[in-house]
């Protein structure tokens, strides 16, 4: 299906429309940050990763968004969590921490973005 703009879909019941296009993640990442060098392990519209400091992570946009306020859920493991503690429309950080709330690196780090694209 193509269409100019965004494709509604009608919801069960026949009582609501869902915008198809504004449900869509936008970008996605899984990292690995064990051991100090960040490596992707898979991404969705994320051109690039930097390593800025323990447990920290730039995840930077092949495509921008088209304003800071987007979402981005993440997680890591269940021994530590994770959190996005900065917002850009070209990037966003991750943050990991461990039970203590101190930076950890780990292997499994995922997020996801959910907005407008530029």
């Amino acid at each position: 299906v193509t269409t100019a703009g965004s494709i509604v879909v009608t919801g069960e019941g026949n009582s609501t429309t869902t915008n198809l296009q504004q449900g869509l993640a936008k970008a996605w990442s899984h990292l690995n940050i064990n051991g100090g060098t960040p490596a992707i392990r898979d991404t969705f519209n994320i051109a690039s990763i930097s390593d800025i400091g323990t447990g920290n992570t730039r995840n930077t946009f092949t495509n921008a968004m088209s304003n800071a306020n987007f979402v981005a859920p993440s997680s890591a493991d269940a021994f530590n969590f994770s959190s996005v503690e900065s917002y850009a429309t070209t990037h966003y950080q991750q943050r990991v921490a461990n039970t203590s709330g101190s930076s950890n690196d780990r292997d499994h780090n995922v997020s996801t973005v959910h907005g407008d694209l530029a």
